[in-house]
């Protein structure tokens, strides 16, 4: 209920409801209520009347048409126009019960051993510091909100193939392999609609296309480089990363070439994978990103973009991918799970914090743009130190089973999947990623959209 107040000379007898309330310049409507109020000014000797009108929605008060001087003069003669009047202390519920406020106690810490100094020598103090006090309102929560997050913050993953049909990833609901010359661009023309203009290509390889070297990884007339082109050609503006491994290409589903005893070639895998960044960087994309974690592999791949002209190519380096059980939908949207063993033996050790630094520092002398952190919210503590030792951006990817399992949550009514959704967001951006891969990207940014307004 918003009240307006008034204050008038007077020098008429009575008025009462409707007649004071024309006279003050309101104008009745059936949700107004009014209340006239006649007192003696004891400054000047002169009666005045208040008229307050309370109703749902703001009205503007009719001006008095008096200059800035008779405002002030009025004031200073301690005829200040009223307002309306403190909000009332809100009750507590019956049976609360009545305590002072909370005291602070001073603790001295001597040796091993902690003496209460307040019950010794009888020293108190007020609770002076209430954080509580800056979360009282949803203005306040806002003006001292220290992480935000917007559509911009997003990169959106897609999955594409040849076919010209969208077909439905069963793992991941609402995820789709699209097809490349219409379901793609129709997904890239929604996203951009409300703010999300960055995203990353993925590619199911037909089969007959996979070879122990992955081959097909650098064909400068496949699958990815021609989708690069066509959206280039549509969307100019369009920022595009690409993923840069041999698992999508690779007959043996690793992201490397492997040996007959099944160890991943480090320096062969690299040199193809300098050929597949090329090719990339020539069709159009903005940021090649290494998933492979090859040793050096940043460092060749700048030297061999550079020599080709595309110094202007940005590296975003997977630098602490781990060998995580939340890739598994991911895996079935392109059918590339290794045809045997795991792949532990590059990437890293889910137990290993330290390690992290050890690959941070690699790819920063290497050359590396962005340093991604995979998957996300099982490692923000990756992402928080990686933010605190790097003065490079920071990029965290929301893995396929972190999708997966929001997803499977909502559907079964145990979250609330939006909030789930937009809560491990903020988490990702809180613990330091400057920008978040997601599949949640499109939803998430139609959500803050629809919030702004």
């Amino acid at each position: 209920m918003a009240s307006n107040v008034v204050t008038f000379p007077c020098n008429i007898g009575a008025i009462k409801g409707l007649d004071c309330a024309t006279f003050a310049g309101f104008k009745p409507s059936v949700n107004q209520s009014f209340v006239c109020v006649r007192r003696v000014d004891k400054v000047c000797n002169r009666r005045l009347f208040t008229v307050r009108a309370s109703e749902k929605h703001d009205t503007p008060i009719r001006k008095t048409g008096l200059s800035d001087e008779e405002c002030e003069a009025a004031v200073v003669a301690g005829n200040a126009p009223e307002a309306p009047p403190p909000p009332p202390r809100p009750a507590a519920p019956a049976g609360t019960p009545v305590v002072s406020s909370i005291l602070f106690r001073f603790f001295y810490v001597i040796s091993f051993y902690v003496v209460d100094a307040c019950a010794a020598f009888g020293w108190f103090q007020s609770l002076n510091r209430r954080p509580r006090r800056n979360r009282r309102s949803p203005a306040l929560r806002a003006a001292f909100q220290e992480t935000s997050i917007s559509p911009a913050n997003f990169v959106y993953p897609l999955f594409i193939h040849e076919g010209e049909e969208d077909t439905p990833i069963g793992a991941m609901p609402g995820c789709y392999r699209l097809g490349w010359k219409h379901g793609l661009v129709e997904e890239v023309s929604k996203a951009r609609d409300v703010g999300v203009n960055s995203i990353v290509l993925f590619p199911k390889v037909p089969d007959a296309l996979k070879t122990p070297t992955g081959d097909e990884a650098y064909n400068e007339n496949g699958l990815v480089p021609r989708a690069i082109r066509l959206l280039k050609d549509k969307y100019p503006d369009l920022v595009i990363y690409t993923d840069v491994a041999l698992d999508p290409y690779s007959s043996d589903g690793h992201d490397g070439i492997v040996r007959e005893d099944g160890v991943i070639m480090n320096d062969e895998t690299v040199h193809q994978l300098c050929k597949q960044a090329v090719a990339q960087a020539r069709a159009g994309a903005d940021v090649v990103s290494p998933s492979d974690m090859m040793d050096g592999r940043v460092g060749e791949i700048r030297s061999s973009l550079d020599a080709e002209g595309f110094q202007h190519v940005s590296i975003m380096s997977y630098t602490a991918k781990y060998a995580s059980a939340f890739y598994g939908p991911f895996r079935e949207a392109l059918d590339s799970n290794p045809r045997f063993g795991d792949k532990k033996t590059y990437q890293m050790n889910p137990a290993n914090y330290r390690e992290a630094l050890v690959e941070a520092q690699e790819d920063e002398s290497e050359g590396a743009d962005i340093l991604l952190v995979k998957p996300g919210l099982p490692y923000l503590d990756i992402i928080s130190l990686l933010r605190e030792k790097s003065p490079l951006p920071i990029a965290a990817y929301q893995v396929s089973g972190e999708y997966s399992m929001i997803k499977a949550g909502g559907v079964l009514k145990m979250i609330d999947e939006e909030k789930v959704m937009m809560e491990s967001l903020m988490c990702l951006r809180r613990a330091g990623a400057d920008i978040i891969l997601t599949y949640f990207a499109l939803q998430a940014a139609r959500y803050l959209c629809a919030e702004k307004r």
